[in-house]
């Protein structure tokens, strides 16, 4: 164990693959952590990493984790603030491997705790049936991918070997959050009203920003501050498990019980047994309380026994997008737009394929506006990438094929990964830890 104490303040860095990385160093130059979590993943983002690390084998972890490790690094462990992140994905080694590197090169001495063992594509059943249909895994396509969603247990032996660092690969999102604060406060990983606590804490902040506002903001229903700097969010967590939410003063953005009673509900299901690797949680007693500017109180979670199975995300090759756009300017495009999208459709669909026809641009003005302009937007999905093909070089064809002014045709095809779920029990899945640090 790291440490005991009484109070641990816990950040958030990153709510997704995409997030800003500003803040996150604001964060922790001024929030006086003692963690930062950066939650990177998603079903897909992990899906599409693996078709990453297929076509080079040392990638295939989070496209940003360069960046972020450079821009953090160097902030977090001169200040002791330990980082903890799903953002090695599909290659966590290579991640960690990364990670070490750039410590080096700035000079820090730094000890980074990989976490394998959610990859199991060797393990899975490709008959179990999708938790989205009741459908065969095998029956949608051929299985690329498969993570469990791993629990805080797995990063727990990093953190008491005394890492600066943890990387994973697919975790759930609160767990992240939940190790931490188990490696904090020396709780037992069986308390289940200690890690009811955590990961109610650990679901309030894996989305970042949007605890603070960003999700948030709807203009003229839900006003939000100083969005172009909103601040990301950290809590307050006391060994009892109670906590309250907050941001740095002066950043913008909002924290009051409206944006966290909205991300308290985002994503549970069932708020009576919301299921994690770590326990069962129940946010029914939840209570929040406005105990300052930008700072709610948080307590009431209650936990019950962990399931026995894990989530498995499943990636599987579900076909080729084919997608293009051309515009129509001045009077009439709205007309032309809509012209050449039925022009398009008929060619497309006596191949056998049902194309999605959009019209984006000044239609809410009159069609005979000089300035105006639409922009005609034609998408389908094939097994075949050949008539994914045939799909934009219809769109491509109405430059003189098609009405008249067409101009600035893009196109794209694109194979798609499709996402299903299903479980896999526990015990069938070994998590690792793999040391490493700079010399």
């Amino acid at each position: 164990m790291t440490s005991v104490t009484d109070t641990v303040r816990i950040g958030c860095g990153a709510g997704f693959a995409g997030d800003r990385i500003d803040s996150a160093v604001e964060l922790v130059r001024h929030g006086a952590l003692d963690d930062l979590v950066l939650e990177c993943l998603a079903e897909r983002t992990i899906a599409l990493a693996h078709a990453r690390r297929r076509a080079d084998p040392s990638r295939g972890y989070d496209l940003h984790a360069e960046a972020r490790l450079r821009a953090l690094l160097p902030e977090a462990i001169p200040r002791r603030v330990r980082i903890l992140s799903n953002l090695g994905a599909a290659n966590p080694i290579a991640a960690g491997q990364l990670a070490v590197r750039i410590a080096q090169e700035n000079g820090l001495q730094c000890r980074v705790a990989v976490v394998t063992g959610d990859d199991v594509l060797h393990l899975i059943d490709q008959e179990a049936h999708a938790l989205e249909d009741g459908k065969p895994l095998s029956s949608h396509g051929e299985i690329v991918s498969a993570n469990a969603y791993l629990g805080a247990d797995s990063l727990i032996p990093g953190l008491q070997a005394g890492a600066d660092v943890v990387i994973t690969g697919r975790v759930a999102d609160p767990s992240l959050f939940v190790a931490a604060l188990v490696d904090r406060f020396g709780w037992d990983v069986d308390d289940e009203a200690m890690m009811a606590a955590a990961t109610l804490a650990g679901h309030l902040l894996e989305c970042g920003t949007q605890v603070s506002g960003g999700y948030f903001a709807d203009p003229g229903y839900k006003v939000v501050p100083g969005l172009a700097d909103i601040g990301l969010p950290f809590a307050d967590i006391s060994h009892d498990g109670t906590f309250s939410i907050g941001k740095l003063d002066g950043t913008g953005g909002l924290i009051d019980r409206r944006t966290v009673r909205e991300q308290l509900l985002y994503e549970l299901g069932d708020p009576g047994a919301y299921k994690t690797p770590d326990v069962t949680l129940d946010v029914y007693g939840v209570t929040l309380r406005e105990v300052g500017v930008d700072r709610v109180d948080v307590r009431g979670a209650v936990g019950r026994r962990r399931p026995d199975e894990l989530k498995v995300s499943v990636g599987y090759r579900a076909g080729f997008r084919g997608e293009a756009e051309i515009s129509y300017a001045g009077p009439g495009c709205v007309d032309r737009a809509r012209l050449a999208g039925e022009v398009a459709a008929e060619r497309i669909r006596r191949r056998g394929i049902d194309p999605r026809i959009d019209l984006i641009g000044t239609l809410d003005t009159p069609n005979s506006v000089a300035d105006g302009e639409c922009r005609l937007r034609v998408a389908a999905m094939s097994a075949d990438s050949g008539h994914a093909h045939h799909v934009i070089r219809e769109v491509e064809s109405l430059y003189l094929n098609g009405p008249a002014g067409g101009g600035g045709v893009r196109t794209n095809v694109t194979e798609v990964t499709g996402i299903l779920s299903t479980f896999i029990h526990r015990d069938a899945v070994t998590p690792k830890i793999e040391l490493m640090e700079t010399t």
